[in-house]
Formats: structure tokens, sequence, C-alpha cells
């Protein structure tokens, strides 16, 4: 398989040489279900009896990459889409059923420290609706 950098941001080069589309599928769904365990947590715990907070979204973003570079086109080739603002972007990546966006941001700060754990930039965002 591949080993992990910890929170040490990698050139895009090395990326591409570390990783293969495969490799990043199965990050892609670490990412994707690390979100959904920190979401479950958060929302047990804040609102047990099914209570809300406000509504809105909320995304992982991968920064300092380029669409058109070997790791761009794996990623692209990973099921990860490519946002207005050129970062790379997965969309309510826990798929938590709420639309709290407490809940949904706890689910993409999960992964975007997964992310980070394999040398990626990348970081948590989030609106309201």
């Amino acid at each position: 398989m591949y080993t992990t950098t910890p929170n040490t941001a990698l050139a895009p080069v090395e990326l591409a040489e570390r990783y293969t589309v495969e490799n990043l599928r199965e990050i892609v769904a670490l990412a994707q279900d690390a979100a959904y365990r920190a979401a479950d947590v958060f929302e047990q715990e804040h609102f047990p009896n099914g209570g809300w907070g406000a509504c809105g979204f909320a995304w992982v973003s991968i920064h300092g990459i380029k669409g058109n570079t070997k790791i761009g086109r794996k990623l692209k080739q990973a099921g990860v889409t490519q946002s207005w603002d050129k970062s790379f972007q997965i969309w309510n990546p826990s798929k938590y059923p709420t639309q709290n966006v407490d809940t949904l941001e706890a689910g993409a700060r999960a992964a975007a420290e997964v992310f980070k754990r394999y040398g990626f930039t990348a970081y948590a965002g989030s609106r309201l609706d």
C-alpha cells in the first residue's frame, strides 16, 4: 500500500508519485468514514433528542493542486471534483442525514484531517443556508 506522512504537506509531484487512483479512492473512503463518525459523535453529543441548530452546508477542500497535473487528473478519476476556485472539493463528506451545519462541519473537519495525514493541504469549509 502506501505510508502516511502525518500533517506534512507534500508537493503535487510527490503526491502523484506516491498515490495511484485506487489509493486516492481509498483515502477518499477513509475521509468519508471519518467524517460520518465525527458527525455522528457531534450530533449525539449536542443534539441527543433530535434537536436542530442552524441549517447549512459543509465540505472539505484540497488546495495547492492544479487540475491539469498528474495528481489533479488522478483526483478527478477518484471522484473528487474541482471547484470554481480551483481547489478540489468533496461536499458533505460525511453524508450524515442532517441539515445542521455544525454537525456537517464536524464531519468536514475530520475528513480534512485524514487528507492532511496523507500529505494533502486540506481544510474544512461551511456556510449557512
